[in-house]
C-alpha cells in the first residue's frame, strides 16, 4: 500500500494536499484497491461548495458504487477531467494522474484534524 508521507487523510480514505492556499484532493491507494475497476467518476462542478463530511461525488466500480467525502470544506475551483475518459487513472496512479479536484478550503487549519500516513495506515491495518 502506497501512503505519501507528505498527504493528510480522511477516514474515509479520501487524501488531501496542500498547495499554497489551495487543496487538492483525491482516494487513496488503499481505497482503490478496495474498490476493484473503476469504471466511472461523478465529481462536482467548478463553482460548487463541498462540505466537511458530506458527499462530493462518488466513484464506480465493477463491483459497487461509492460516494466521496469531502475532508474538508470549500468552492471547487478545478476538477480533474481526465477521470471522464479515463477512470482507470484512479486504479494505476491514485496520487498523481487521478487527484479529482482542487478547492480553495474555507478554512485551512480543517487540514491539521485529518490524519497523517502513519495515523492512517494504522487505522487500515486496524480493519
Amino acid at each position: 500500500m502506497n501512503t505519501p508521507k507528505e498527504l493528510r487523510y480522511s477516514e474515509e480514505h479520501e487524501w488531501v494536499k496542500t498547495e499554497g492556499d489551495k487543496v487538492r484532493i483525491g482516494i487513496t491507494d488503499f481505497a482503490q484497491s478496495e474498490l476493484g475497476d473503476i469504471v466511472f467518476v461523478e465529481l462536482p462542478e467548478v463553482g460548487d461548495e463541498i462540505t466537511a463530511n458530506e458527499p462530493f461525488g462518488s466513484v464506480e466500480s465493477v463491483k459497487t458504487v461509492s460516494e466521496l467525502y469531502a475532508p474538508i470544506s470549500g468552492k471547487v475551483v478545478e476538477v480533474n477531467e481526465d477521470l471522464n475518459d479515463s477512470p482507470e487513472f484512479v486504479n494505476e496512479s491514485p496520487y498523481e494522474k487521478a487527484w479529482m479536484i482542487v478547492i480553495e478550503p474555507s478554512d485551512l487549519s480543517e487540514a491539521d484534524k485529518l490524519m497523517t500516513a502513519e495515523q492512517y495506515e494504522q487505522m487500515v491495518n486496524e480493519d
